[in-house]
């Protein structure tokens, strides 16, 4: 037993159960009192804040990785004041998805990849003439399904996996 008390697998193991007591966050708080810093995780809105305690987080950045949460043509957009055609609800979705990876430090050329969600399979070449004014030098890995419905009435839905590029 002693072996164990003085033998530098028992010391590393013994320091490294303390370690996640002691540790801090940039922020001075420590990673009890903050979940994000303890688990690496980061999850933001619109504006690069904290989240807070909201059903859907907007933006989730791990690792240099960013999950973007399927944003409609109603995301941060309650009004909904805009035409009922694809061309316009994808720029509008795109709009966001653009303002989220930017906000996590991307640009739309370090998307990996994307899901698109239509309402109508009839809409998937009015999307796409949109998607070329986003993607100019090509665009990332796609999976494009229709569905029945969106909420909030939107004709699109898109969710992504960018890289972060930059750290802020």
């Amino acid at each position: 037993m002693l072996s164990f008390l003085t033998s530098r697998r028992g010391f590393a193991t013994r320091l490294a159960a303390l370690i996640p007591g002691l540790a801090v966050s940039g922020t001075g708080v420590s990673a009890a009192a903050s979940p994000q810093a303890a688990t690496g995780v980061k999850k933001l809105n619109y504006e690069g804040k904290p989240a807070g305690t909201g059903f859907i987080t907007p933006l989730v950045i791990h690792n240099d990785t960013m999950y973007i949460a399927g944003q409609g043509a109603h995301s941060h957009d309650p009004e909904g004041q805009f035409a009922m055609d694809i061309e316009t609800h994808t720029k509008k979705v795109m709009d966001n998805v653009k303002t989220l990876v930017e906000t996590g430090g991307g640009t739309l050329d370090s998307i990996l990849q994307l899901t698109v969600y239509l309402t109508k399979i009839d809409d998937y070449e009015g999307m796409n003439k949109v998607f070329k004014t986003y993607f100019p030098n090509g665009g990332p890995a796609r999976t494009t399904v229709a569905v029945a419905a969106l909420p909030g009435n939107s004709l699109v839905e898109i969710n992504c996996i960018a890289v972060v590029t930059r750290k802020g």
